[in-house]
């Protein structure tokens, strides 16, 4: 919000006009934008509630609270949802140089200690302008927005997508997995009210539309109620869900292993038969030591909503074209990795 406010002030200091009540919307737009997220954020959506993604979500609080409000928040839902006539105000909120991007690299370098999330946001927004009613960058703020895009690369693979982050999280999903299959077969385990309405039930995007006690249950849920659930399940006589409790409390991680390339079938067999002699897990119980998905890392995406920077001459180009980095146009290029997660001895 912070530097949603200096973006504003910028942009005003060189006549793109901005009304009162366009900033307030944009700024309670980007205050409430990730409202929707719940327990431990990205690593349990789609798992508590099938398909139903945290933007969503954040649309139907959104609306709930502009009911309260008496439609004072309907400007700002229009900016979230890119419904309003100046598309730029949306672009600040959500695009690939908004400035929640700039706040979460810098905030999750410092608190990580890893120095390569460091942008220089405060120059950025200092080159910000409108053209055609879109966020462009001054040709001057071109080695910022650089530096920007590979940072965020640099981040997504030693923070956000490394290797131990996503045994933990893969982790903690098979766990939601798990509990929720017991509570199906009739088992009861320990959990709040509001935990326990997501277990016990099948919950899609489209049965969760039509209830809005679904909703109402959301709103209780935070990381407080799934820790408490692991910790008391660490003691379970389901051993399965006993063990993996004890491991992510102990952090005693599942191990990943990542390849360019998809593991051949016969290796993920030989992987499977080992894991099954050495803890004895049944067959059908190996999904939740083995098994295989796709991630990918694309720092800029032209194809999305480009980057335009601003020459001195008028004219507008992708920043892919302006820059003199060579490497810069191979970031924009989508770079899958197949990876799989067994137990650990």
């Amino acid at each position: 919000m912070h530097l949603m406010s200096m973006a504003l002030e910028t942009l005003r200091s060189k006549g793109v006009e901005i009304s009162e009540k366009e900033e307030e919307a944009v700024l309670a737009a980007i205050l409430l934008h990730d409202i929707g997220h719940g327990p431990f954020s990205h690593s349990l959506e789609h798992s508590l509630i099938a398909g139903v993604s945290h933007e969503l979500l954040s649309s139907l609080l959104m609306d709930r609270i502009n009911q309260d409000l008496g439609g004072r928040l309907s400007i700002a839902i229009d900016i979230f949802n890119n419904k309003y006539t100046r598309k730029f105000l949306h672009q600040l909120v959500s695009s690939q140089l908004d400035v929640d991007r700039m706040d979460y690299l810098n905030r999750d370098s410092f608190f990580t200690g890893v120095s390569e999330g460091v942008i220089s946001f405060d120059r950025i927004i200092k080159m910000l302008n409108v053209v055609n009613d879109e966020i462009v960058v001054e040709y001057k703020g071109l080695y910022s927005v650089e530096k920007f895009i590979i940072a965020r690369r640099l981040m997504y693979w030693q923070v956000y997508l490394h290797k131990t982050v996503i045994g933990a999280e893969q982790l903690l999903i098979k766990i939601l997995q798990r509990a929720k299959y017991l509570t199906a077969s009739g088992v009861t385990l320990f959990s709040t009210p509001a935990f326990h309405w997501f277990l016990s039930q099948e919950i899609d995007l489209t049965n969760f539309m039509a209830d809005p006690l679904h909703l109402d249950w959301f709103t209780r849920l935070d990381d407080t109620d799934i820790m408490s659930a692991i910790k008391t399940w660490e003691l379970h006589e389901d051993k399965i869900l006993s063990k993996m409790c004890q491991r992510i409390m102990k952090r005693d991680l599942y191990r990943s292993v990542m390849s360019n390339k998809p593991f051949s079938p016969d290796y993920i067999e030989l992987v499977k038969t080992k894991v099954q002699e050495c803890l004895g897990v049944k067959e059908e119980d190996l999904h939740y030591y083995v098994f295989t998905q796709e991630i990918h890392n694309r720092a800029y995406n032209p194809s999305n909503d480009q980057i335009k920077i601003l020459l001195k001459s008028g004219e507008l180009i992708d920043i892919t074209e302006a820059s003199d980095l060579g490497n810069l146009e191979a970031l924009s290029k989508m770079c899958p990795n197949t990876h799989y997660v067994i137990r650990k001895r």
